[in-house]
């Protein structure tokens, strides 16, 4: 009886969500829909005293899954507000991925190890707020090879 115990609980164990399966970040039918009409917005020019938001990895095309990590950097004293962290995948419309990556926004960035995504490229945009409520964005593209 104890050993079925054991064997369920650690069958338990490897079901549970987030343990060590990837987290679907684009799924195939949002990666199908079309690219963004017209301009995506660039980098703001000019001294701002806005928090920064730096795309760190992956860096050239790579496999899924993948690990994305950015780093978040504030100025003047001020903090970054987890809580405004935004992702957004940009198409037409637009797809939030902020519940996706949310439990892996810390204050210093984000760092999610097995971000699952289709073969392609895929422009994404985050948006941060610091303590004062400043804004900070960037978009940056994420190229996935095929498996």
């Amino acid at each position: 009886m104890k050993r079925n115990v054991l064997v369920g609980f650690v069958a338990a164990c490897l079901l549970v969500p987030g343990t060590s399966h990837a987290i679907q970040l684009i799924t195939e039918e949002e990666a199908k829909l079309p690219p963004p009409k017209g301009a995506v917005a660039a980098d703001r020019r000019g001294i701002l005293r806005g928090p920064k938001v730096e795309f760190v990895s992956p860096g050239a095309s790579v496999s899924s899954p993948m690990q994305l990590m950015l780093k978040f950097e504030s100025f003047g004293g001020t903090k970054i507000d987890p809580e405004s962290v935004k992702m957004i995948f940009l198409r037409t419309p637009n797809v939030d991925l902020t519940p996706r990556i949310k439990p892996f926004v810390k204050p210093d960035g984000i760092n999610m190890q097995d971000a699952e995504l289709p073969p392609g490229e895929y422009a994404v945009r985050v948006d941060i707020k610091d303590s004062d409520g400043r804004p900070g964005t960037t978009v940056f593209t994420l190229k996935v090879a095929p498996r």
